[in-house]
């Protein structure tokens, strides 16, 4: 199957992204949310990424004009589903992610190809609520989107060959590459990244090292381009969170623990860069460790 039209449902940091890239890439592009200000936001974030892009001469401003051009919103759940192609990427929670589908499903074409942009919840799970489960699958971005050069895609136990390989063409035509993973919780990378991260916070709740020092450390001991505490900032806490409970509840390893400290910080909506007080405090003009 051709894909020729995408959908992402959620315009927030990961859906603007994989609307900027699938845009820049020659799709014409359906945004969709629940939220006017999401969208005229997400609208923003897109121009202001495709003027920095062309302002280092990775793309030209023809380039800009034609991607921006692509780019349509709706508040509107079923409009996205005339599209070849729909990836959700809405709040890392099952049940949002179900009842999404569940409401897409009356005004999907037959030959739509479902997926989502989940970090860790079972596809096959998702695709079970769907009427479609052959032509579902995960579709994991890496976040920043336009930076980051892999994309997880991830069968679930009834994903068809065709499926698979229409979505690796997708990912070969961003000129992004394709690593395969089986569902299983949080696939690959955050099977190994996200341990990493709760396994700092336990260190900085130990009292091993302060937030400083661990995150130099990762930096200049592991040659690491950001430190632990900081990319737990940067993803987001309650994203770690929802992982490590996935990893803990899906595989029944007390490896998988969050640390207390974790969830306090997210206990107390203290969530990293998004609401300017994580790990590191952003409300003044360099970041402060809160701890």
């Amino acid at each position: 199957m051709a894909v020729k039209t995408v959908g992402v449902i959620g315009a927030g940091q990961m859906g603007n992204g994989i609307a900027h890239v699938m845009a820049l890439a020659g799709y014409d592009v359906l945004l969709n949310d629940v939220s006017q200000d999401a969208l005229d936001k997400a609208k923003s974030v897109i121009e202001k990424n495709l003027d920095r892009q062309a302002s280092r001469g990775a793309i030209s401003e023809d380039d800009v004009k034609a991607a921006l051009a692509r780019i349509t919103t709706s508040l509107t759940l079923s409009d996205v589903g005339q599209t070849d192609l729909v990836i959700e990427s809405a709040t890392e929670r099952e049940s949002v992610k179900q009842a999404i589908f569940e409401d897409l499903l009356p005004s999907l074409k037959p030959d739509t190809i479902l997926t989502s942009n989940t970090s860790s919840i079972s596809i096959t799970r998702l695709a079970s609520r769907t009427d479609r489960p052959e032509r579902f699958m995960g579709f994991h971005f890496m976040n920043p989107v336009p930076v980051m050069k892999l994309v997880e895609l991830i069968r679930g136990i009834a994903t068809d060959e065709a499926t698979f390989n229409t979505c690796r063409e997708v990912v070969e035509r961003l000129g992004k590459t394709s690593a395969s993973a089986e569902d299983f919780p949080a696939f690959i990378v955050n099977r190994i990244l996200m341990p990493m991260i709760n396994e700092a916070v336990y260190t900085l709740y130990e009292g091993v090292g302060s937030i400083e020092s661990i995150d130099t450390s990762m930096k200049l001991g592991a040659a690491h381009p950001m430190g632990p505490l900081e990319l737990a900032d940067f993803i987001g806490l309650d994203t770690c969170l929802a992982i490590m409970n996935v990893l803990h509840d899906g595989l029944a390893d007390t490896k998988y623990r969050p640390c207390p400290l974790l969830t306090k910080y997210v206990e107390a909506g203290w969530l990293g860069r998004k609401t300017q007080r994580g790990f590191y405090d952003y409300r003044g003009d360099t970041p402060v460790p809160t701890r």
